[in-house]
């Protein structure tokens, strides 16, 4: 063998090893994050109806309207400030999505509300939020969650352009934050798995950032949120 071949063969067997470590490396990893998201309880997973499943459904939603409402003003305006926090909202809420439906399916738990039982109940109360969704929401079961648009302000959203749609998204957004960061505080309260309650407190603590920027972006547009 020569020494040229020889160095090719000790090269391959240093990437097969470092390729076999990488992917030790990430099968642990996803053990133990299976494991940290199977949660408490006798059978290893949350109950149906419990704080850690009913906050994976009920925010699962919540951020899917923010992804909406995200692409909407994106298409509305070409102000690059309104747009990058468009993005980043959507990026964000839609990867946590996919981690809270991740999670249902792991628990193999419906990802909607057993019957009898209405969004929000997980947070306890006769109307499951202490009243946080007054004069919000856009039917079909998701308007009892706090800060959720209606269809009729999604549709108007839908109709404007420029300054006005940026400053109605801006509102719009901040009330859906001040329902999520409702939510997500509870869960970090009352949610017994580990990674969902500290996924919970992430979004309290980005949100509430996300809050101080969107009243900064209003008060340079001549505006205030809505009260």
């Amino acid at each position: 063998m020569t020494a040229d071949s020889e160095g090719r063969g000790r090269t391959r067997r240093v990437r097969w090893v470092a390729g076999g470590v990488v992917v030790l490396v990430l099968v642990l990893a996803g053990v133990a994050a299976f494991a940290s998201a199977r949660g408490g309880g006798e059978s290893g997973v949350p109950a149906v109806d419990s704080a850690d499943a009913g906050f994976a459904r009920d925010m699962a939603v919540h951020h899917q309207q923010a992804v909406e409402m995200s692409f909407i003003v994106r298409d509305r305006t070409d102000d690059e400030d309104v747009r990058r926090l468009a993005y980043d909202i959507a990026n964000t809420q839609a990867n946590q999505r996919g981690m809270l439906l991740g999670w249902l399916d792991l628990w193999e738990l419906p990802k909607v509300a057993p019957d009898g039982a209405g969004p929000m109940a997980w947070m306890g109360g006769e109307d499951g939020h202490g009243g946080h969704a007054a004069g919000h929401g856009g039917g079909s079961g998701a308007g009892a969650m706090p800060g959720m648009a209606t269809k009729d302000e999604l549709k108007r959203l839908g109709a404007l352009r420029g300054e006005e749609a940026e400053v109605f998204f801006l509102r719009l957004m901040t009330d859906h934050h001040k329902g999520g960061v409702s939510m997500a505080g509870a869960c970090a309260s009352l949610c017994a798995v580990p990674v969902e309650k500290r996924l919970a407190q992430g979004m309290v603590e980005g949100q509430q950032s996300e809050l101080g920027l969107m009243r900064d972006m209003l008060a340079a547009r001549g505006a205030k949120p809505r009260t």
